[in-house]
């Protein structure tokens, strides 16, 4: 796992091509306010959680938020742990984004 800060986060996607942005709070904060191309899987919801994960390709980048950055701090161990190679944490989460976002709080 890698902690990122924005401007890391935006320069390697911009040279990625195969990666998924992960948001990993609830289905609510995500219908509010969300990266654009987010998939979202709710780390307060165990089970389902861990099964959305084992879904996921393991050879593929993931970029993982939160609102803050803990949530996803721990899904990138969880991910690691589970076999996952390439996850990276943004640091600050949503709440400290500056760039651009979706939702009804613009």
């Amino acid at each position: 796992m890698s902690d990122l800060n924005q401007q890391k986060w935006r320069s390697q996607l911009e040279s990625e091509e195969d990666f998924i942005i992960l948001d990993v709070r609830t289905s609510e904060e995500f219908e509010q306010l969300k990266l654009p191309n987010s998939t979202n899987i709710d780390f307060y919801n165990p089970q389902n959680f861990i099964q959305e994960l084992e879904k996921l390709d393991k050879n593929k980048s993931y970029y993982v938020y939160c609102r803050t950055g803990s949530r996803s701090a721990n899904t990138c161990v969880l991910m690691k742990e589970m076999g996952f190679s390439k996850t990276y944490n943004l640091l600050g989460g949503i709440t400290e984004w500056e760039g651009e976002i979706e939702g009804q709080n613009k």
